[in-house]
């Protein structure tokens, strides 16, 4: 490249068509930067205060080299500006404020310049090349390709790709597989990233997505959209579950997935290093999927909370360690694959829960309501399980209880609401106690038991609680089910789980228009203290005016 400079017209073309072609850019741009190299080093020699400029045709190959002037009256920079009648020798009708063009002779570069001009197009092209490997890769996230490993630098895996090179990092590898180098490799393009050295492209093999793009690749009905992966999950290199659903009712998306005597699904487990894959009907019934996305364990019931987004599922006491898995891996992909908490518990747990709730429901209605034994235990029976569920339902429902008249429903729904106002009483006081400010009480949404849950964090005044995020005010904390016995393992470390910190108010299941709603409404006086302060000022600005004028 050093000799390009010097090299006649023939060459200079031929060297740039040859870089173009290499590195897959454009000619001009090889051009541009040969044109830069040359005003570099022209300027080193004819002084760096010229303003310099060089042309490359690149048709002819011809090249030519000039310096830019102002004409001025009076010259007071000899580099870049000439009086009027050296101009007009140099342009005819040239006058006053013109840019003109000075030719300058081609320079005979030596070694020191080549050199300095052999960076400069280097750097150029390979800033080209960063480029157009950025704007070829850009779009292409979650797109499986192949590549041959390059090398293995602290666990992360070069991989070439071609016209690019992508990484595996470690955490994205499937475990305990070996990286040799020269190997063919594919993974999915996860994120395409520019940053100060060039574009960097992130390969995984251990995305559930990589799964999925896999079984598209095996199974043609999944390629057409006839069949379709709801969902995916994955402990790489160990065991995956897909939830898989058929839009053609003539055809068993299982059945199609799996392939003759298994030879889709082996194709796929044979690319991700032996992983057991689960294939699993999908279905719209979430109890339903549930149940499929626990096989092989069989299933008694399943109790949704769909406020706590958690699932409690009883299972024979017999089939505890299969619904949980070796070191809880089908219950935790299970999870992951249906996107709610799980919950496992035998029947005799679950027995022993129901005995506990319906006791204590019982006995808080006997003491808050004032009643006999036999008439709390009627209350949870039918479902009662708050106060507020006795004091505000509609009065028929509570009279055509068995039993029950309108006269004892009325009854009922009076001391309830009564105790419900002494708790508030009791949660005001306290609240108060801790030194809550009473504009808090006046938010939306906020009782008088929240409130006190706001105190004992630390949040006592309206920019208190003005300065937290919505998810740091009402974020549920969610995390994956532990193991439930010895039998099964050691403990799950803590990066074996996922887990969402709480915000303050998590407990009580606000929504997230709601936990807005409280939020905006606690920064309005900061708003409304913009809105005085700004005529405040004018007032300012109009009686120093007014000083001044008296004056």
């Amino acid at each position: 490249m050093a000799s390009a400079i010097s090299a006649n017209k023939a060459e200079l073309l031929a060297i740039a068509n040859a870089v173009a072609t290499e590195k897959m850019i454009d000619k001009e741009v090889v051009i541009e930067a040969m044109e830069e190299a040359i005003q570099k080093s022209a300027r080193n020699r004819y002084g760096a205060e010229n303003d310099i400029r060089a042309k490359l045709d690149p048709q002819t190959g011809d090249l030519r080299l000039w310096r830019v002037v102002e004409v001025v009256e009076e010259v007071e920079d000899y580099f870049k500006q000439v009086d009027l009648k050296q101009a007009q020798k140099l342009e005819d009708g040239a006058k006053v404020g013109d840019f003109i063009v000075d030719p300058l002779p081609p320079v005979d570069l030596g070694r020191i310049d080549a050199q300095s001009a052999k960076q400069v197009i280097f750097q150029k092209v390979r800033d080209a090349e960063r480029e157009r490997q950025f704007e070829e890769f850009k779009d292409r996230a979650g797109e499986v390709i192949t590549g041959v490993i390059k090398s293995v630098e602290f666990g992360h895996v070069i991989v070439n790709l071609g016209r690019a090179e992508g990484v595996i990092r470690r955490d994205q590898q499937i475990p305990r597989e070996a990286a040799r180098v020269g190997e063919r490799i594919r993974a999915i393009i996860t994120k395409v990233e520019r940053n100060n050295r060039g574009q960097q492209i992130f390969l995984s093999r251990a995305h559930p997505d990589f799964m999925r793009k896999l079984f598209a690749q095996e199974v043609p009905e999944i390629y057409d959209g006839i069949i379709e992966i709801k969902a995916a999950a994955r402990d790489p290199g160990s065991r995956a579950k897909i939830g898989v659903i058929s839009h053609d009712s003539s055809i068993d998306p299982v059945g199609a997935c799996v392939g003759m005597k298994g030879s889709r699904v082996q194709a796929v487990v044979q690319e991700l290093q032996g992983e057991k894959i689960d294939i699993i009907p999908w279905s719209e019934d979430q109890a339903t999927f549930i149940v499929n996305a626990l096989q092989p364990a069989t299933v008694s019931r399943v109790v949704i909370d769909e406020d706590e987004s958690r699932i409690e599922v009883v299972v024979p006491d017999d089939q505890l360690s299969l619904a949980i898995g070796r070191r809880g891996q089908n219950v935790r992909l299970a999870s992951q694959l249906t996107g709610n908490q799980i919950d496992i518990m035998t029947e005799e747990e679950a027995s022993e829960k129901q005995s506990k709730e319906f006791a204590e429901r019982s006995k808080m209605f006997e003491e808050e309501l004032d009643v006999d034994e036999t008439l709390s235990q009627l209350l949870v029976a039918e479902g009662f399980a708050e106060l507020e569920e006795v004091a505000y339902v509609a009065l028929e429902e509570l009279a055509s209880i068995e039993g029950f008249d309108e006269e004892l429903a009325e009854e009922l729904q009076s001391r309830a609401q009564e105790a419900l106002d002494r708790q508030a009483a009791a949660y005001r006081e306290e609240r108060r106690e801790l030194g809550v400010e009473d504009e808090l009480a006046e938010l939306p949404h906020l009782s008088e038991q929240m409130l006190v849950t706001l105190g004992k964090a630390g949040i006592k005044t309206l920019d208190d609680l003005a300065d937290l995020a919505t998810d740091e005010l009402i974020q549920k904390k969610r995390e994956a089910p532990r193991r439930r016995n010895a039998a099964d393992g050691p403990p799950l470390r803590r990066n074996q789980r996922t887990e969402d910190k709480a915000g303050v108010l998590g407990e009580y299941g606000l929504s997230e228009e709601q936990g807005n709603e409280i939020i905006m409404a606690a920064r309005a006086h900061w708003f409304e203290d913009e809105e005085s302060a700004a005529p405040a000022a004018g007032s300012d600005t109009q009686e120093a005016a007014n000083a001044d004028s008296e004056q």
